[in-house]
This record gives C-alpha cells, sequence and structure tokens, in this order.
C-alpha cells in the first residue's frame, strides 16, 4: 500500500524517533517488562509502521466489507444494518427451569436462545440411567424425551426465535426433538433458524464427550448436513467449534488451525458423500472463544475469514459467495474467570466481548461474573446480557464497519496468525497424505492435536507461577474475601422430578411403536442410510435419548482413547 520511496521515508524518520526520543526514555527509565506477548505468548513489537504491512495488497488481502476474502466482515454494513445474535447460553435443573429462564431473556432484550444441557444429555444417557445419578440438571437442563423439549419451548415460538443447542453425541437426537416441535406447532420446517454444535472432531480434540468411535460419528455428522439441506435450510447443522479446543489451553492461533482444520474436514466428507460444496457450504458456521488479548483476537477472527475463503474456493471449488463466508458465534473466555474477586470478571468479559464485536462475530454470548463459582445467577447474567447492550448502544463499537481494518498493529498481527495457522493446517493435511478427513482423524488416533493443546496450556501455567503472566486477583492485588459467596444452586431434587416425569412418559407412550421406531433407527445405521428421518420418527414417538444412542453404540461399538493419544 506504500510505495519504496515513502518506506524508505518512514525508515528514516524512525531511526530518528529511536534515536533522539525512544532512546533517552528507554535509558532513564525503561519499560515495565523485557518482553511484551499476548495470552497466547505471541510476542508483541513496541510499535507497528507502514513497514510492518509493506506487502498487503489492498484488494487482495482485504478488500471491502461483504466481499471475499472477508477479513472486513461478511456484511457490508455489519452492525450499522443489524447488532450481532446477543445470544445467552442458559439452561439448568429441569426443563420447566430452563424454561422461565428463556422467557427472562427474551423480556430483557435478548435476541437468540443458547441452550446447555446437562452431562447425562450430552453423554447420550437418560436420567435413569445408573451413570447419571448425582449429574441430573447440575450443569444444563435434563431432557430425555420430546416431552422435556415440549416444556422447554413452552410459549416460544420456534418460527420466531433462533436458538442454539450446544451438544455433539447426542446432537441428531436433540436436532430430531427440535424439528418435531416445530412440526407440533405448525411451523414449516424450512423457517426454522438455529444451531447444532455437532461438531464431534473436536470433542475428541478437546471436550472428550462421545458415544462412538471417530469415523462413525462423523457419518452421522454427515447425515445431520444432508437433512438440514433438504429439510431446515435456514437451520445450522454444525458448529464447527474452536472454543473448546482454547478452553483446553491452546493458544489462539492453534484454535484458529484446528477449528478450520475441522471445518474444512467437514466439508470433504460432505463432498465425498456427493453433496455440492455450495448447497451446503452456507449453512456452516463456526464458534470461537474470545480471550483478553484484544488485538490478538481480533486478527485471530480476520485471518480466519481470509483462510477460510480462499481455501474453500482452491481446495474444494467453492463458487457461491455464501460458502466462502466465514460466519460465527463468540463466547467470552470461561478459563479466563477467577473465582478470586469475581466482580472482576465484568472487567474481563468487556474487553472480550469489545474483542469479538471489532472481529466481526455474528452472534455472542458473554459469561457471567460467577461462573467460575457455579451456574450463574439471574442478577449475574443480566449484568452479562447488558455487558453487550452497552457495547451496541453506547460505545461507539458498532457504528463502524471493520474500525481497526488499516491498524498497521492489526493488520501485521493479521498476517502473523495467518501464515502461523496455515503452518498447522498444511501438517494437518500431510498427515492425511492431502486428505484433510485423514489428516484430523490420524492426529486424533495418533494424539498430535493432545500434545499441541498440553504443551501450550503447560507453558501458559508455567508462565503463570513464575508471575511473568499476570492474573489480577489470583498472582497479584490479591485480597482477603469472602469463601462462601452467594451462588446459585440447583435443587438435589431436581433428578428425582426428572426421573418421575421420565418414569410417566414411559408408561403413557405406545411402547409397540418405540420399538418399532427404534428398529427403524437401527435400520438406517446397519443399511448406511442417512438416520435422521427415523431419528424423527423415533423422538416423536417418545425414544429416549438413550435408547436412541444406544442403537448407534451397539452397531458402532464404544471409543477409548489409545494411550499415546493421552
Amino acid at each position: 500500500m506504500f510505495d519504496e520511496e515513502d518506506l524508505a521515508s518512514i525508515r528514516e524518520a524512525r531511526d530518528d524517533w529511536e534515536r533522539e526520543t525512544l532512546d533517552p526514555v528507554l535509558e532513564g527509565y525503561g519499560e515495565r517488562r523485557d518482553r511484551f506477548a499476548t495470552v497466547s505468548n505471541h510476542e508483541v513489537d513496541r510499535l507497528y509502521t507502514p513497514e510492518d504491512v509493506a506487502d498487503i495488497d489492498y484488494e487482495a488481502d482485504l478488500g471491502f466489507p461483504g466481499e471475499p476474502p472477508y477479513p472486513r466482515g461478511v456484511y457490508p454494513t455489519m452492525y450499522r444494518g443489524r447488532t450481532w445474535t446477543m445470544r445467552q447460553f442458559a439452561g439448568f435443573g429441569t426443563p420447566r427451569e430452563t424454561n422461565e429462564r428463556f422467557h427472562y431473556l427474551i423480556e430483557e432484550g435478548q435476541t437468540g436462545l443458547s441452550t446447555a444441557f446437562d452431562m447425562p444429555t450430552l453423554m447420550g444417557l437418560d436420567s435413569d440411567d445408573p451413570m447419571s445419578d448425582g449429574e441430573v440438571g447440575k450443569e444444563g437442563v435434563a431432557v430425555d424425551t420430546l416431552r422435556d423439549m415440549e416444556i422447554i419451548f413452552d410459549g416460544i415460538d420456534v418460527g420466531e426465535v433462533s436458538t442454539s443447542f450446544t451438544i455433539n453425541p447426542s446432537a441428531p437426537v436433540i436436532y430430531a426433538m427440535y424439528v418435531a416441535i416445530a412440526d407440533q406447532q405448525g411451523v414449516p420446517r424450512e423457517q426454522i433458524r438455529g444451531t447444532l454444535q455437532n461438531d464431534m472432531f473436536k470433542e475428541f480434540i478437546a471436550q472428550k464427550e462421545w458415544v462412538v468411535p471417530p469415523g462413525p460419528s462423523l457419518d452421522v455428522v454427515v447425515d445431520t448436513v444432508e437433512f438440514a439441506v433438504e429439510e431446515t435450510p435456514k437451520f445450522k447443522p454444525i458448529s464447527v467449534s474452536g472454543y473448546h479446543i482454547r478452553e483446553a489451553g491452546s493458544t489462539a492461533v492453534q484454535e484458529l488451525a484446528f477449528t478450520l482444520a475441522d471445518g474444512l474436514a467437514y466439508v470433504e466428507a460432505c463432498i465425498d458423500r456427493g453433496l455440492d460444496v455450495d448447497t451446503f457450504g452456507p449453512q456452516l458456521s463456526f464458534f470461537f472463544n474470545s480471550h483478553n488479548a484484544i488485538f490478538e483476537e481480533v486478527a485471530k477472527f480476520r485471518a480466519g475469514r481470509r483462510i477460510w475463503a480462499r481455501l474453500v474456493a482452491e481446495w474444494y471449488g467453492a463458487e457461491d459467495d455464501a460458502s466462502k463466508a466465514m460466519k460465527f458465534h463468540t463466547q467470552t473466555a470461561g478459563q479466563s474467570l477467577t473465582a478470586q474477586q469475581p466482580l472482576n470478571n465484568v472487567v474481563r468479559v468487556t474487553i472480550q466481548a469489545l474483542a469479538g464485536v471489532l472481529g466481526g462475530t455474528q452472534s455472542l454470548h458473554t459469561n457471567s461474573f460467577d461462573e467460575a463459582l457455579a451456574l450463574p445467577g439471574e442478577e449475574a447474567v443480566r449484568v452479562a446480557l447488558r455487558t453487550q447492550q452497552i457495547i451496541a448502544e453506547e460505545s461507539g463499537a458498532a457504528d463502524i464497519v471493520d474500525p481497526l481494518g488499516g491498524s498497521f498493529a492489526v493488520e501485521a498481527l493479521t498476517d502473523e496468525v495467518e501464515a502461523e495457522a496455515m503452518a498447522y493446517i498444511e501438517e494437518i493435511r500431510e498427515l492425511g497424505d492431502g486428505s484433510m478427513v485423514e489428516g484430523v482423524l490420524t492426529g486424533i488416533e495418533e494424539g498430535y492435536f493432545h500434545r499441541e493443546i498440553q504443551d501450550a496450556a503447560y507453558e501458559y501455567q508455567q508462565r503463570v507461577e513464575r508471575d511473568e503472566e499476570v492474573v489480577v486477583g489470583v498472582n497479584a492485588y490479591t485480597v482477603e474475601e469472602e469463601t462462601d459467596p452467594d451462588i446459585l444452586k440447583v435443587d438435589e431434587q431436581v433428578q428425582e422430578k426428572q426421573r418421575s416425569r421420565l418414569a410417566e412418559v414411559k408408561a403413557e407412550r405406545d411402547d409397540e411403536a418405540v420399538e418399532a421406531r427404534l428398529a427403524a433407527v437401527d435400520e438406517a445405521v446397519r443399511s448406511d442410510e442417512n438416520v435422521m428421518p427415523p431419528v424423527v420418527d423415533a423422538v416423536k414417538a417418545y425414544a429416549t435419548v438413550g435408547e436412541i444412542m444406544s442403537v448407534f453404540e451397539a452397531y458402532h461399538g464404544s471409543y477409548r482413547e489409545t494411550v499415546g493419544a493421552v
């Protein structure tokens, strides 16, 4: 963007500045530390100038908002047209309690629902399973049958609201239940909007929730994409998730690289199924973490859009701009929150949310200040939502499209993040001899991802313990404080209530119809047919999550990580 004569002049001026202005200050006062780096330990320079962005081609590398390669945003007007979807994560205890929280959030101005499930539901277990004991309703809502989903969405028109479901192994069952709710309410399937996380690769990489092995899990993910293209074109069947990779301890670059690698592998798998990339591509979405290093996070988001736009076109032949546009949800960094001085988390979340907005997110969840202690209380949830609303309405951050575009620092960081992420992506591709699917599967089986994340997490913790990384309230600026704060506690009777309702459903349903529908699911699994239509039929007969997922496990078997992958 600058000719050589301009750069030479700037270089000369910088030399003069360093000699005459900077050096005397350094000699007299020094700087706060010898080395400055992001949370990911990415070193940052003192000053950035046009020299750092001398190789940027404006049209090819930046362009304009709403046009490939999209570093400046996927829409031409961005938040001047409509703000991001404010989607607070909610779900705890019984379906009725979650329904009440949903109504509360809608009344407070939330524009999208986001559903958290308890551990048994996430793992494809019913509430009456012995393995569920003590976990029912504890970290999300318990869902066993369609009856629970009917209660959760009581009084909520699924044709008017966008709903996100944070669930993976049993995602097809929850998706089927949402389709069934739409059918019950008379809402055409093509009108329902929302997102299913349904990212099994990141489960094997980071979060560690699964029912069947990686290969069969991928097949089911592709089934949901195929079904969504035909039945629910406004619903996103996968949210390729880097969030949990970052929560497991990865760097920002690893989060971006591993997430994009997973996404590219899903694209490849869908093409192998016979789907057209420009048919399903626009329905793919992404889910990223936003941490404390604001400029690194902005650079990560901008670099991610540019990489995705280029690779889906070059590697998989995408022609539709909607297939090239990487749209994503952002959640603030849960692992950055501290139990010490929890109100400090309000500030952390604000910085992280602002990074997501400045980076061009399409929807945003802001964590509550008490989440390092327990499920968020009502007041904490309201403060988290108000944080988004203040950024949208009062800060001015939503008034300019890509406000940090052209910043020497941000553009240089964007290029650096892109180059480092691409190095990872190419390495993963090589693991699969040119196939992203095989590269990701091999990386899972051989423990490649685990080792990379583990090393990064260990290095970060070492920096904290050496006080090289300051965590306010933890290893600096500590105070004596109350050790038993007022937090939300889930009623221990939730498990009994949930098991009682499940028993009632089982007593009332048509057992012969359930058996027939489960047999149809089994036949689809064994004949390699798309499992979604029979799963929808099964949930309508009130088959349980556990009964349906047991069909998959009975055929494919369970999965255990190899020792080398730990």
